[in-house]
């Protein structure tokens, strides 16, 4: 048991999913305004390309030391100073003078999404016991859907009207609310313990960094992480340019759709999880057919299109359901332990994702955008038989806390 009440755990839910919202708005309103920033700062494709990637850089980059920030000063603490930082670089997006200086900070916000995602995710285990984990993941990713989803179609609507920067400056002032909010209602959970000192948290981290459940997770599905990304961040752009006669509000209500579908897809496969007893084998599933889709997308006529970016959507909720369930089972990592296992996971993924983003303008470039989606699909599923190295299932201390676990409610 975790010692909260029915009540603090459905205000904790209702809050993480309002915070992950918030967050993910502003992954995804600079896919909707793509376009506005090339024309508006007279830039070409491989630009616009560094400026999307450059969020991913920074939240890659600082996810694994958010791990240990968390480790150290705990998780609640970490992920509401981590929603301020991430508002305050969000909104000064807006006022970017150039290109460079918008890639520099979006570079920023991606730093401090990084603080915010893991340690949020891990105070779920503070809240919940096992066995009612996969629900709640489920949907705190829906969250993450529904702010995608308005950020790609508000973004566009607001750029439209406003132009890029006001679409941006948005996103920071929802940042700055979100993390009212939270420390207002967010529960508070036991506070660290004095410590763990810096050597001890080396040491655990690190151990954790070791196992190798993690890497193979990690690495598995780092592919299709990032197929889905592009899915989302470029078929505005790709739409843009393809489909001359669409509106930029219609060309981002595709992947805003793809977002909104995932809302539905996270819940189910979150609980569909809890139920299995081989999660890797979920993923793979799931995995392979989401890439079939993404390779299918510039084959595909316009009634085809919006089924197919229902159909990714859905599966991308349940493959980031069963995904972020895993390492709140996998053996020897205690729950105080989880919020690190997960921000190593999401570098990985996030770092193929960035070289998937680039690489996908590059070849639109130089080859086309076939060649590009192409490469997108086939990327989807390129390391997906690394899952094979991922335990199988749920493996929970008969004492109801992740193996390895101290007794009592987890630390965050």
């Amino acid at each position: 048991m975790t010692g909260f009440d029915a009540r603090a755990r459905l205000t904790a839910a209702a809050v993480m999913f309002l915070c992950r919202a918030v967050y993910a708005f502003n992954w995804y309103n600079i896919g909707a305004v793509l376009p506005l920033v090339r024309q508006g700062f007279g830039v070409g494709t491989a630009d616009v390309a560094v400026v999307l990637g450059a969020f991913l850089v920074g939240a890659g980059i600082f996810q694994v030391p958010a791990g240990f920030v968390a480790l150290r000063f705990g998780n609640r603490a970490t992920s509401i100073v981590a929603l301020g930082a991430m508002g305050a670089f969000s909104l000064a997006s807006g006022f970017s003078p150039n290109w460079e200086v918008l890639a520099a900070l979006r570079f920023a916000t991606g730093a401090g999404a990084a603080f915010f995602f893991a340690p949020a995710l891990g105070l779920v285990t503070a809240y919940y016991p096992p066995g009612e984990r996969g629900p709640v993941i489920g949907w705190y990713n829906a969250g993450f859907s529904a702010g995608s989803g308005a950020g790609l179609f508000l973004g566009a609507v607001i750029g439209e009207l406003f132009g890029w920067a006001p679409a941006l400056a948005v996103g920071g002032l929802l940042l700055f609310a979100g993390m009212g909010i939270a420390a207002w209602l967010l529960p508070r959970t036991l506070p660290p313990p004095p410590g763990p000192t810096r050597d001890p948290a080396w040491s655990a981290g690190w151990r954790v960094l070791k196992t190798r459940g993690l890497w193979a997770l990690a690495l598995g599905t780092s592919g299709l992480w990032a197929g889905f990304y592009v899915a989302a961040q470029w078929y505005v752009y790709y739409a843009n340019a393809v489909h001359a006669s669409w509106s930029l509000a219609l060309a981002a209500l595709v992947p805003a759709l793809m977002i909104v579908a995932e809302i539905a897809g996270g819940p189910i496969g979150g609980r569909d999880a809890e139920r299995r007893s081989h999660l890797p084998r979920l993923l793979a599933v799931w995995g392979v057919a989401a890439g079939i889709g993404i390779a299918a997308i510039p084959f595909l006529p316009f009634v085809a299109i919006w089924p197919m970016f229902l159909f990714l959507g859905f599966a991308d909720g349940v493959v980031f359901a069963v995904l972020y369930l895993i390492p709140t089972y996998i053996p020897g990592l205690r729950a105080e332990e989880v919020s690190l296992g997960l921000a190593f996971l999401n570098s990985i993924q996030i770092f193929v994702g960035f070289a998937l983003a680039l690489a996908f303008g590059l070849v639109v470039a130089g080859w086309g955008y076939t060649m590009a989606w192409l490469l997108a699909g086939i990327a989807s599923v390129a390391f997906i038989p690394l899952l094979g190295w991922v335990p199988a299932g749920r493996n929970v201390a008969r004492d109801g806390l992740l193996p390895g676990s101290a007794a009592g409610s987890p630390r965050s």
